[in-house]
């Protein structure tokens, strides 16, 4: 019997247990250097495949990968026969008979599914319209390093409801943290979403109110990749919600600031505050190496 292959969709597919196993592996490995004396995966390919533009996703993968003694092979749409109407499901099938796992990056978590139902090694979500696991697996390691136990901590999440938001929905629900969420109206996460990550998360009408007491405060572009024609009205609405120092005033005393990357300085952050004391986003983008690897090996060694 075929054993079916273990995917990272979203981080569901990992479980809180699986979290904990990846995020513990990261920071033994984070300690230990990028040296191995026996590299875990030698031999193994990783094809990645691009639909969107990346520069963490792919330098994470594929470094991550070279450390690991194994091998990455990117490619674009204009690379392979996707780009000439070939199915998601035809790509899987083919792939899988080549290369020990895929990273996918593309618009319609949709397709994304349909591809990982027919292939049959592992499948990661490297972003999508809807969730960016590979992301929260860095974030939840940065809090970790910085903060020790996420249980009971308090992170405000200020921005609208992008994939970002939906995964740390997913993230709160699973270890345990409290998530507020502070949007402009008429960017809200949907109600069935909020109600299935349950009371870890509350939904906040400013973004002082969001961040009052956190113990992280966090954001994204306010146009990602895909909304750009709605950028100009995106950046009138969107105008109360930027992370200032008087948003970071309202935070603990110690709180962190995050930011997946790239960041707009003086649109959804303030320069102050990403280039400030307070801010962490260069842990957190070097920590999608080290959370890539473990998961690489959580999905292929193990």
């Amino acid at each position: 019997m075929t054993t079916q292959p273990r995917h990272l969709l979203t981080l569901n597919d990992l479980g809180a247990n699986g979290i904990r196993r990846v995020i513990e592996r990261a920071l033994a490995d984070k300690r230990a250097g990028t040296s191995h004396q026996s590299p875990p995966l030698p031999g193994r390919s990783l094809a990645m495949l691009f639909e969107k533009a990346s520069t963490r996703t792919r330098v994470s993968f594929e470094a991550g990968m070279t450390q690991l003694g194994g091998h990455a092979i990117f490619l674009s749409p204009a690379d392979t026969q996707v780009g000439r109407g070939e199915s998601a499901g035809d790509t899987a099938r083919t792939l899988s008979r080549m290369v020990d796992a895929v990273m996918i990056r593309n618009h319609d978590h949709d397709v994304l599914e349909n591809f990982a139902a027919a292939a049959t090694v592992p499948v990661i979500n490297g972003l999508t319209d809807r969730a960016h696991p590979c992301q929260l697996l860095a974030d939840m390691l940065t809090l970790t390093e910085h903060c020790g136990d996420l249980a009971g901590r308090t992170v405000a999440w200020i921005g609208d409801d992008n994939n970002m938001c939906r995964s740390y929905m997913t993230a709160a629900r699973l270890a345990n943290f409290n998530l507020r969420i502070a949007t402009p109206p008429g960017y809200q996460p949907d109600p069935a979403s909020v109600e299935a990550a349950g009371d870890v998360v509350t939904l906040c009408n400013s973004a002082a109110e969001a961040a009052r007491g956190a113990d992280v405060v966090t954001t994204d572009v306010w146009a990602s990749m895909g909304d750009e024609a709605e950028y100009q009205k995106r950046l009138a609405e969107f105008g109360g919600f930027q992370v200032d120092n008087a948003v970071m005033t309202e935070a603990k005393a110690d709180a962190l600031f995050m930011h997946c990357l790239p960041a707009h300085r003086d649109e959804e952050v303030a320069a102050a505050v990403i280039d400030g004391p307070q801010s962490v986003v260069w842990d957190q983008a070097e920590n999608r190496l080290h959370a890539q690897k473990a998961l690489l090996l959580e999905l292929l060694a193990d």
